[in-house]
């Protein structure tokens, strides 16, 4: 299936550097700024989104990003909302992936084939779902695929070979590798063991694997970037949304450009660690 995402990953690829993910909750702290948000990061040199979808049960989600969808919900987000933002992006944007994250219960409420249509008629490009596994893939996975949409899947440290192709079956767009057990936001992974996971992972198949949990800094986003063909960045940069906020949690004239300087070390970052792997 070719897509924005594989397209996207293959010029990250020819340019010899990894592709930065970046991670931000629709609707958080309100939506005009999350819009504002997801136009501003492109430029910034995110070269995918992930564009969580609030839910009250978030349960891969650590603190901060637990904190980011309640903001959200807060401020009255919803899935329509979410998927209009999508359309709005798109009005100035073709050319950049965006991955829609969250759980499966708000697509069900959805209705799984009106929310397949909605989202390819928003312009999204793909879907990471944490609580529906392998053995689920008739409900959703499938019919994504069916619809055009990059289905990507989790792996993790306890994900054996036995387990691995299950999970690499009908994943397509790039592997998400969690390097670290627990929730979104932990400690900093142990890069040598990134490393021999990366392996192991293209073992099985031809995707990129995309790294995250846990890459806080540019000097981490280099270290993910040598071993891996993504860099994902979530909580970090959901924290330095709320550095910004006001004592309501309301955006403040900070918080875009925050963001955005966040993200573009993170970039600078992601060449370094690029260029660390090509002088190796």
């Amino acid at each position: 299936m070719s897509t924005r995402l594989t397209a996207r990953f293959s010029a990250c690829a020819e340019q010899d550097r990894a592709a930065l993910v970046c991670f931000i909750t629709a609707g958080d702290p309100d939506l005009s700024t999350s819009a504002a948000l997801l136009k501003a990061l492109p430029a910034a040199g995110a070269d995918v989104i992930e564009l969580g979808m609030p839910f009250t049960d978030p349960m891969a989600d650590g603190p901060v990003i637990q904190a980011a969808g309640l903001r959200a919900l807060k401020a009255g987000q919803t899935l329509r909302k979410t998927l209009a933002m999508v359309r709005d992006f798109r009005e100035t944007d073709r050319e950049t992936p965006i991955v829609l994250m969250g759980y499966y219960n708000p697509i069900y409420v959805h209705g799984v084939e009106r929310f397949l249509a909605d989202a390819v008629a928003a312009g999204v490009d793909g879907m990471i779902v944490v609580d529906l596994p392998p053995e689920e893939d008739d409900e959703l996975c499938r019919p994504a695929i069916a619809a055009g949409l990059n289905f990507i899947r989790l792996a993790t440290p306890t994900t054996d070979d036995e387990r691995m192709p299950a999970v690499i079956a009908n994943t397509s767009g790039f592997v998400y590798y969690v390097s670290v057990n627990g929730v979104t936001g932990s400690a900093v992974p142990d890069y040598t063991s990134v490393a021999a996971a990366v392996m192991r992972i293209k073992a099985h198949t031809n995707l990129p694997v995309a790294v995250g949990f846990g890459v806080k800094t540019p000097a981490d986003a280099a270290a993910v970037a040598s071993h891996a063909d993504g860099v994902v960045v979530g909580s970090a940069l959901i924290s330095v949304i709320v550095s910004t906020l006001d004592a309501e949690d309301r955006a403040t004239t900070e918080t875009v450009p925050a963001a955005v300087a966040f993200v573009r070390s993170l970039a600078s970052g992601v060449q370094a660690g690029r260029r660390i792997s090509t002088a190796a």
